[in-house]
């Protein structure tokens, strides 16, 4: 049960309330809309992780389910299991980052090194340099701030929904998450 009541709809402004309302149900959604100042700002970076980063979506869900599994989020596990199949990550890949079984052979060395960076940014505040030296082999400067904008998203993400006791009620595919573009069409 979650550990905070739905937001009353009436303290919603009505500009928070128009741009929730292009958005699925979600009890993760209705969490974060308590806090009325950032929901859309916090809507809007998600999208950009989906829309706008030139890390691979394959690379971008490895990260996300590291970070899900080292901060024990089991909310945004579930919710990245098919997008991260649609993504081309399969279904041992998900298993051994699950089990942190991250020095696993089955692994490519591209996917064990940027699944290790991912969990050791969770784990402590500064990475050994030996290991971001091998991230600066597989990755461009922006793939690595980027890669380090998803993981402080999802450590984020999964804290609201573990501290709140977020409860999963749909777990969501890979379904395209609106653009300014799709949003002007309407």
């Amino acid at each position: 049960m979650p550990r905070l009541t739905d937001p009353d709809p009436n303290a919603i402004p009505t500009d928070v309330r128009d741009f929730l309302s292009a958005l699925p149900p979600d009890p993760m959604v209705k969490m974060l809309t308590h806090s009325v100042g950032t929901v859309n700002l916090f809507i809007q970076l998600a999208r950009a992780q989906f829309t706008s980063l030139e890390l691979p979506a394959r690379s971008r869900e490895l990260v996300i389910l590291t970070v899900a599994e080292y901060t024990g989020c089991e909310f945004v596990a579930a919710q990245h299991a098919p997008m991260s199949a649609a993504a081309g990550v399969d279904e041992r890949t998900r298993e051994i980052i699950s089990s942190r079984d991250i020095d696993n052979p089955y692994l490519s060395a591209y996917d064990r090194t940027l699944i290790r960076f991912a969990a050791e940014v969770v784990r402590s505040p500064r990475v050994p340099d030996d290991l971001f030296d091998q991230v600066r082999h597989i990755l461009s400067e922006r793939e690595i701030v980027e890669a380090l904008h998803v993981i402080g998203y999802y450590w984020s993400f999964g804290r609201v929904a573990t501290v709140l006791d977020v409860e999963l009620t749909t777990v969501y595919g890979d379904e395209p998450l609106l653009t300014d573009e799709t949003e002007r069409a309407d």
